[in-house]
């Protein structure tokens, strides 16, 4: 009856991180701006005088939002 071995464990396998280039950064950098600055504007602009959208549903949806962020709206 002989003994069964065990492996020796083996040194884990290090990946090298590559980077990630400015060009491919750059259009959802871009993206994700003009998302923000849209929701700025329906936060702090929207129901005012430049209100894009009839009614008061934009402002209902908004309206604790706006009070967080400073925003006047009444």
């Amino acid at each position: 009856m002989g003994q069964s071995a065990i492996p020796a464990p083996s040194a884990p396998q290090v990946s090298e991180i590559t980077p990630i280039s400015l060009k491919a950064i750059a259009p959802w950098a871009a993206f994700i701006g003009l998302l923000a600055l849209i929701l700025l504007y329906f936060v702090g602009a929207e129901q005012g005088a430049t209100a894009l959208i009839s009614g008061e549903n934009v402002h209902e949806w908004v309206h604790d939002g706006r009070h967080l962020l400073g925003f006047p709206c009444h």
